[in-house]
């Protein structure tokens, strides 16, 4: 396998690199205890004030990094993933170069290293001839400018109004965009790119790669894990949401989620769905229950309007987050930590979007 070009042991972190490959070793334990399910230890106790999480389910864990910080690994024939644990990226090599879709940052130059682990041994032209951008947000293409001018970068026709006005020289403009639909095709192999509407931003895209069966969706489905804080800080909820189904309606088998250590399969989708519906009853009911009383009372004495909304909100999100972090704790990752943000985020897109309003509908 390609991930064992490099040897596995780890050296003491010095520097901005070497504490970037000493935290994503924090994050992972030995593959092989992965693989027969050996549970996380309790935290250890410290003297930071730092709050303790509940440990990681060992099945939610990936791949440990090299001694650079970075893993790879082929997904299948020609089709490989590299992650540092925090980020990932996917790429085929091909007779004519390498594709390569995401450049994250945090990954930088451990990319280049990968695919120069891979194509070396493998036999194939190393160089990175197309550069595919899943959305424009700069944790995952902030290192595009490292692969050089003279690469064929592709992105949503969104991305490259998104990329003009950050005007960023480490997100270099695309040089090709499509609004519906893109077939690429270098060297005997083939991406699907497809835009079906906004979700976690307004120019994310879903890339398939049909031979392999491997659909890789940036920041919709968190393969072990729940979703990132405020749902993925996603711009647009409702269709967030419905891009998971989407997603589903893919015949994959192999999922890169652009996040975390490891890759997906069918049931981390189909768990996260379920979490997701549990959230929004949890959320809903918790509109309906808690009594808005106090809230107006106290504070609209003061005449403090944002007051009330923030404590309501507040109470609202805590009730409706408690017993779907409960559920959750120990089967997907850190649902201690951002199921209550989750909730949060759920409770406005409700109310704003859905029309849930609670007591702030009509007055009678």
């Amino acid at each position: 396998m390609p991930s064992e070009l490099r040897p596995s042991e780890l050296r003491p972190p010095t520097g901005r690199r070497g504490f970037l490959k000493g935290a994503a070793t924090a994050l992972t334990v030995p593959a092989a205890a992965a693989l027969v399910g050996v549970p996380a230890g309790p935290a250890l106790a410290d003297d930071t004030g730092l709050p303790d999480f509940a440990p990681i389910p060992a099945a939610s864990v990936g791949p440990r990094p090299n001694a650079d910080g970075y893993y790879v690994g082929r997904i299948a024939g020609d089709l490989y993933w590299v992650t540092d644990s925090y980020y990932q990226a996917m790429f085929l090599t091909t007779p004519r170069g390498v594709v390569l879709v995401d450049a994250p940052p945090t990954i930088g130059h451990n990319l280049l290293r990968a695919i120069d682990d891979v194509t070396r041994a493998n036999g194939r032209p190393g160089k990175v001839t197309h550069l595919v951008y899943s959305h424009s947000h700069a944790d995952h293409i902030g290192a595009a400018g490292l692969f050089g001018s003279d690469v064929v970068r592709i992105s949503h026709a969104a991305t490259a109004g998104l990329l003009a006005r950050a005007a960023d020289p480490n997100r270099p403009l695309p040089t090709v965009t499509f609004h519906d639909k893109y077939q690429l095709k270098v060297g005997g192999e083939t991406l699907r790119l497809a835009y079906h509407g906004p979700n976690h931003s307004p120019d994310n895209i879903f890339v398939y790669a049909p031979e392999y069966a491997t659909l890789m969706l940036v920041d919709v489905l968190y393969p072990g894990w729940v979703p990132f804080k405020n749902l993925a800080v996603s711009q647009d909820i409702p269709d967030w949401i419905k891009a998971q189904s989407i997603a589903m309606d893919y015949p994959w088998q192999t999922f890169v989620g652009g996040h975390l250590g490891r890759l997906g399969v069918r049931a981390d989708g189909a768990l996260q769905i379920q979490y997701m519906d549990d959230l929004d009853a949890s959320t809903r009911s918790a509109i309906a229950s808690v009594d808005p009383t106090p809230f107006f009372d106290k504070y609209g004495a003061q005449g403090n309007s944002w007051a009330i909304f923030k404590t309501f909100l507040d109470a609202v999100a805590d009730t409706a987050a408690a017993p779907v972090a409960a559920k959750y704790t120990g089967v997907l990752a850190a649902a201690d930590v951002f199921t209550r943000d989750n909730a949060w985020t759920l409770l406005e897109s409700l109310r704003i979007d859905a029309g849930v309003l609670g007591p702030f509908g009509v007055h009678p």
